[in-house]
């Protein structure tokens, strides 16, 4: 079976914490992705930013986006996957904090990006509608 290294989007970009949301919608834009890992000055992942995030949390609750930055949207832990975990791990992983992505590590350095479309592309048919079900339900 695959790990995430073989089924992962390499090369994702980070946004900086100290970046404001402005900055950080112009790059969701300019990458045409759905979601940024979220950096700190000391370069360790410090959550992941939605563009649901940007019209929720920020423009939802008449937030300004030019003085929010995105580290105030990181919540707790961020949750990854190892570059080298199995497709079975990242379908657990998403399923149980009901993420359709993740970012993909290799020791604390940020190698990648993971989405539902690439797991379910790597998993057998019936994981996938697994998969989908637990991610569409409360």
């Amino acid at each position: 079976m695959p790990v995430a290294r073989d089924i992962m989007s390499p090369g994702a970009e980070c946004i900086g914490a100290n970046d404001n949301i402005l900055e950080a919608a112009r790059k969701l834009t300019s990458l045409g992705v759905g979601a940024l890992p979220i950096c700190g000055t000391d370069d360790r992942l410090k959550g992941v930013l939605t563009d649901r995030d940007v019209v929720v949390k920020v423009l939802g609750k008449n937030l300004d986006p030019q003085q929010t930055k995105a580290g105030e949207l990181a919540q707790g832990e961020a949750v990854t996957i190892g570059a080298d975990d199995g497709a079975d791990e990242i379908f657990a992983t998403m399923a149980r904090h009901k993420v359709r992505r993740l970012p993909v590590i290799d020791g604390h350095r940020l190698v990648g990006m993971v989405a539902l479309a690439d797991v379910a592309r790597a998993l057998p048919d019936p994981q996938v509608g697994d998969l989908l079900e637990a991610l569409s339900t409360d």
